[in-house]
């Protein structure tokens, strides 16, 4: 799995500086070959790069190469924003599995800005809570297994930032640290846990190892928390989840 030289470069990180001072379409349209060489081509190199090993760690995943399944849109959604800036200056790779509708699974995920790189699991309940994996899967699992959370913190807590998210009074409140109390998966709307690295990890030829081997430390968080169980559960379980007759 290892390249004979790196993906990245230093060009890839200086994109997203320039972007961000320069966060206009009218710069964005002079640049777009530039955006194409040192953002788009990466990834899609990276993602080829990983396949084999993360369909190794879980062959449920997708790595069909599709914007919105394993890349985030440069562009953002202004229409009810506050911030009209047009372009975001990060993208992501993830690999999740595919579900049915606006459904909202778990994912390994390589998070890139100028100044960082976040690398790591996250799963978030989206618009309709009460169908989504951390309800139906997550929450009865913790729930019949309290000391989980407790469990992964001891064996990853030392190398990984944890924090979660719930709802006050109608607004996202962050919780830093690792969600160990059962009760507060009654109430959490996401969860993340990330690795945080410089940019020169990105261009060292070993920065695919060094994620698959993060890939592989939390992918028992995803697979907990966010992966049905088929035979264990009844069809129409399956069913919701997937939208689907035949989730196998």
């Amino acid at each position: 799995m290892l390249p004979a030289e790196a993906i990245f470069s230093k060009e890839t990180f200086r994109f997203f500086h320039d972007l961000g001072k320069n966060n206009r379409k009218t710069w964005m349209d002079k640049n777009r070959e530039r955006y194409q060489t040192a953002l788009v081509q990466p990834l899609r190199r990276f993602l080829e790069e990983l396949t084999p090993a993360v369909l190794d760690l879980d062959d449920r995943f997708d790595t069909t190469g599709r914007t919105g399944a394993n890349f985030s849109r440069i562009n953002r959604d202004i229409r009810f924003a506050k911030d009209k800036t047009l372009y975001k200056t990060h993208m992501y790779l993830k690999f999740q599995q595919p579900l049915s509708g606006d459904r909202e699974s778990g994912q390994l995920y390589v998070g890139l800005t100028a100044n960082m790189i976040t690398v790591g699991f996250r799963l978030y309940a989206g618009s309709k809570r009460r169908e989504s994996l951390l309800a139906l899967i997550a929450e009865p699992r913790i729930a019949s297994n309290p000391e989980w959370v407790a469990q992964q913190k001891k064996r990853l807590g030392r190398r990984y930032d944890s924090y979660w998210y719930s709802t006050v009074k109608g607004e996202w409140r962050k919780h830093e640290g690792w969600p160990v109390d059962p009760e507060n998966w009654k109430k959490i709307q996401a969860w993340v846990v990330r690795k945080k690295m410089t940019p020169s990890a990105a261009v060292r030829s070993s920065f695919s190892k060094e994620v698959m081997n993060v890939f592989k430390d939390v992918y028992p968080l995803l697979k907990f928390t966010s992966l049905p169980d088929w035979d264990a559960r009844p069809e129409q379980v399956a069913q919701a989840f997937l939208g689907t007759k035949d989730p196998l």
